[in-house]
């Protein structure tokens, strides 16, 4: 039997202590050494040394470790130390991000009390919360922080704050009395008091029955400590990258060695001409680049209100086929709003959302005056008096000091020009009874400026509904007859079942010599005046939001621990929940396995009552299935689904500190929207870095094979390796990152997203690498052959023509690798930087032919103006030979 199922008796029994005296001094020392300090573990460390040494194991830096000693062999000693400079600056961005996430356990850390109130041998004492054992007695009240999970074993008034835990926005109501339902959910625990969580009504006493890691929130650290960080796509990419190019440059090498050496050329030459193929296989600048283009895309992301604390994220989320969203506070506003009021069978409808004192009233799409409308005007004036909480304007947005459902009925009032101060010099408060959460009400006794005395009661509409004699029934007071509670319950179930939170209020007058003595004597005989119906509303602008992430093949999934008919509700105002699709609760996830979960998650759209298990168990199928997962989501609760999705999304103003390290963006408007800009820019990034994977690898496969043909074709060397080098190092690299800044492409985000599993090489990627790679190469060797034969003693000159065709041939080429389609599918101006890379680097290129200072260097010769007619029209080959082949192939 679990501790929620037992009374007090079994519960003092199976903890082996006494309510009335608590545990003795011994016996906590003895427990203290079986159970250890009531703390959460940190889990296993690894030294600062060995996780800065961890960063340099993945093979893409293996391979520019390489490069590095092959361009220092060479005596490129510039080369070598720039590879060391990007090797370094990404191992220690690494190891700095992985340092960050040891923050997760430190900010669960600093939710445990600092203090409790125990109570040992006899007496009670404050104690550090580390001290506190299983089977002690604690006592706390309003404004504590529970420092441990407790079975409660006496409550008044007691509410407990815990959206951090389940990720409800209500404070949970809570009692002593024993549970019998059956698999419970965390949120449904309302015997239970759980580490961390906040009281903010009432006190209470209870019995410890966990403490550290076998508390609910230790189980949350376990699982963010063991939660598996995934590689990115964006990583598996690169490696997959690497190891080809490693390979490649390998064969390659060797090939062109063997081949040169067959036809007469001396091994030392030949040794060195294949070294420095091995390095134009291996675009050196790659990682800088993508590091590069990711950090532009973070500045973008920024100034839309989003924070990357991880750079492949953006990459990541841009490949997202599924979102799985928290509600309360993500989707929603986490401010109660009063949207209908409801008196003597007629409803109105309240404008406006969250703490925003403006808004109209409506009775059937017209607009009233509420202040004229005397049911109306009763049902808010004595919702705000009955009331204690307080609107504040706070850095220039309003906040609800005190109860949300007491700040909702205190704007709905506003919002009809009511005021408290003005209605306190009219009315005076006499006598208050608190709300208590067995009676589920709250009574006030009033009199006004006449001297008439009245009672104004509110709580649940059941419960008054129960105590009242009357309605006010068209302004008229109505005796309760069975007719008129069928139509009042009927307005109740109405208004629940559109998900709203509804609150009852009543009045009675009194005469001069009544004597309200307690409670018993305030809430009876009551006049139900009406309901006023409330509810956590949407954020206006999310219901478009997740329309776009639908067009772009993105499914968008509620997970909430708020209870079903509010999930259905909301998910169907966001259109999230469709006619087909499927609804479950906690209850049912408990008896379901990953596997059995996995078969039919496709066709769910929303998860209510979850608790933290339950949305890892939810992200653990969907990736079973293949999707790429992105969690949002701000508390506690939030954080191990966070950490294992592919993708963690938390909320910069109401989410916790553990939830946002945990996570890899962050946005700083807790904005759903805001996603929907992520993953475009994510789709843009990852566009952009194809093309320059394109452009780096199609100039280095035309360098290889113009070095490859002239070996097969017995010529000497075309381009030597300094001029190689040259071009891998300044060419390639301004053009490459021109077009990390590329804009999308109107399609970006009507296309499906990518497949997890899509190589760098898909869509035809690989086709085009070679295909212009081969024609760069021709063309460098038909410049160099037709320049060499006219003169063969003057090698250097020719050599010098082919340097200049290869860099202007890449040069137009980058142009082409701007669109999928063809170099004339896009405005070659719409990336003025691209345009202004290619100007420097052609300008880069004049100053190494023309400039006496570089000649001896790069060994090359100033080119006759008659030469550049052939150099560019050899040039223009490769890029639009293939574009006009597209053109005529789309006419046709």
């Amino acid at each position: 039997m679990m501790f929620h199922e037992m009374n007090k008796e079994n519960v003092e029994k199976a903890l082996k202590t006494n309510v009335q005296t608590g545990l003795s001094t011994d016996e906590v020392e003895k427990r203290r050494r079986q159970v250890g300090d009531n703390v959460l573990d940190e889990g296993e460390k690894e030294s600062a040394l060995v996780l800065f040494i961890s960063q340099f194991k993945d093979f893409m830096t293996i391979v520019l470790l390489a490069a590095t000693l092959i361009s220092g062999f060479l005596g490129e000693y510039i080369d070598a130390i720039a590879i060391i400079a990007i090797v370094l600056i990404n191992g220690f961005l690494g190891f700095f991000q992985e340092r960050r996430a040891e923050k997760s356990l430190q900010a669960l850390k600093e939710l445990s009390a600092p203090q409790v109130v125990v109570r040992r041998d006899g007496q009670w004492m404050k104690i550090p919360s580390k001290e506190v054992t299983v089977g002690d007695v604690v006592k706390f009240e309003s404004g504590d922080r529970i420092g441990a999970d407790v079975r409660i074993i006496e409550a008044n008034n007691l509410e407990i704050e815990e959206s951090a835990l389940t990720g409800e926005s209500i404070p949970s109501p809570k009692s002593s009395d024993p549970l019998t339902q059956e698999h419970p959910s965390l949120g449904d625990l309302n015997n239970m008091a759980f580490m961390g969580t906040m009281v903010t009504r009432g006190n209470g006493i209870g019995i410890v029955t966990g403490i550290g890691m076998k508390t609910a929130m230790g189980e949350i650290a376990d699982m963010i400590q063991n939660a598996e960080t995934l590689t990115t796509p964006l990583q598996r990419r690169l490696e997959q990258l690497g190891k080809i190019l490693i390979v490649v440059a390998l064969l390659l090498t060797l090939l062109v060695v063997l081949v040169g050496v067959w036809h007469g050329h001396d091994i030392y030459t030949m040794f060195l001409a294949g070294v420095s193929l091995a390095v134009a296989a291996i675009p050196e600048g790659l990682p800088a680049i993508v590091t590069i283009a990711l950090s532009l895309g973070v500045q973008r992301m920024i100034r839309k209100n989003a924070i990357v604390r991880k750079l492949p994220a953006v990459e990541t989320l841009g490949c997202a086929s599924v979102i799985c969203s928290d509600k309360t506070g993500t989707m929603t506003q986490n401010k109660m709003t009063v949207t209908h009021l409801w008196s003597g069978g007629h409803t109105w409808q309240v404008s406006g959302t969250g703490y925003q004192p403006e808004g109209s009233f409506y009775k059937e799409d017209t607009e009233i005056n509420p202040i004229k409308e005397k049911s109306v005007y009763q049902l808010l004036t004595f919702g705000l008096l009955c009331n204690h909480a307080e609107l504040k304007l706070k850095d220039k947005e309003y906040v609800v000091d005190g109860d949300p459902t007491e700040g909702a009925l205190l704007v709905s009032a506003l919002k009809a020009g009511l005021t408290r101060e003005v209605l306190l010099k009219q009315f005076t408060i006499e006598q208050e009874f608190p709300f208590d959460s067995t009676r589920k009400m709250m009574s006030m006794v009033i009199k006004d400026q006449h001297g008439k005395r009245f009672v104004i009661t509110k709580g649940a509409p059941d419960v008054l509904l129960n105590i009242s004699k009357s309605v006010l029934w068209n302004n008229r007071e109505q005796l309760l007859t069975q007719e008129y509670q069928r139509n009042v319950q009927q307005a109740i179930e109405s208004l629940a079942s559109q998900a709203l939170r509804t609150i009852a209020i009543a009045f009675k007058p009194l005469k001069d010599y009544d004597v309200i003595a307690d409670e018993n004597a305030a809430e009876k005989d009551l006049i139900l005046i009406g309901i006023q119906g409330m509810i956590d509303p949407p954020r206006p602008e999310v219901r478009q939001a997740i329309k776009e992430c639908k067009e772009a093949g993105i499914k968008t999934v509620m997970i909430t621990g708020d209870h079903l008919i509010t999930a259905k509700a909301i998910a169907k105002q966001l259109g999230i929940l469709q006619h087909h699709k499927k609804v479950i609760d906690g209850q049912t996830l408990n008896q379901m396995s990953v596997d059995e979960l996995e078969d039919v998650i496709d066709d769910i759209s929303v998860f209510a009552r979850v608790s933290p298990d339950h949305k890892l168990k939810i992200v653990k199928a969907f990736q079973n299935r293949g999707h790429i997962v992105a969690m949002t989501g701000d508390g506690i609760n939030d954080a191990p689904a966070i950490k294992t999705s592919d993708i963690g999304i938390s909320m910069g103003i109401t989410g916790t500190d553990v939830a946002k390290e945990a996570s890899s963006l962050i946005l700083l408007d807790d904005n759903f929207a805001t996603i929907k800009s992520a993953i475009k820019e994510g789709r843009n990034i990852y566009e952009n870095i194809r093309k320059f994977v394109r452009y780096l690898l199609a100039s280095n496969v035309g360098e290889i094979l113009v070095m490859l043909f002239a070996m097969l074709l017995s010529l000497p060397l075309p381009v030597i390796p300094i001029q190689i080098l040259w071009v891998n190092l300044v060419t390639d690299g301004l053009p490459a990152m021109a077009l990390g800044l590329d804009q999308p492409e109107e399609n970006v985000m009507k296309r499906k997203p990518r497949h997890p599993k899509e190589g760098v090489f898909a869509r035809r990627l690989g086709w085009k690498v070679v295909s212009r790679g081969f024609l760069i190469g021709i063309v460098t060797l038909v410049a160099f052959m037709t320049i060499y034969y006219q003169n063969t003693d003057n090698l250097a000159y020719a050599q010098t023509v082919a340097f200049a065709t290869l860099v202007l041939a890449q040069l137009i080429h980058v142009f082409d690798c701007r669109s999928e389609h063809s170099v004339l599918a896009r405005n070659p101006f719409g990336n003025m930087y691209l345009v202004m890379a290619v100007l420097s680097s052609i300008l880069l290129m004049l100053v190494v032919i023309y400039v006496p200072l570089f000649q001896p260097i790069f060994h090359t010769l100033p080119i006759q103006p008659k030469d550049w007619l052939l150099i560019i029209c050899l040039s223009m080959i490769p890029t639009f030979l293939l574009a006009g082949t597209f053109y005529l192939r789309k006419k046709a």
